[in-house]
């Protein structure tokens, strides 16, 4: 289980690489800052589904350390 799966090791304001929906075929990153954490659960299989500050919505792939 890595931590992008995991929705307490993820905070709004978070520095994070997502695949958007478009990009999950080539698997294509985007940098953000969390604004909002959309998934529910407490585990997500295919990383824990946020919006950024700038509006897009994905899937967490990597948490960057800061």
């Amino acid at each position: 289980m890595n931590n992008n799966q995991i929705r307490s090791c993820i905070k709004p304001g978070a520095s994070v690489l997502i695949v958007l929906k478009k990009d999950q075929p080539t698997g294509k990153l985007t940098h953000g800052i969390v604004d909002r954490i959309l998934t529910n659960s407490t585990y997500h299989p295919r990383g824990i589904k946020v919006m950024l500050t700038d509006g897009q919505v994905g899937r967490v792939q990597i948490i960057e350390n800061i």
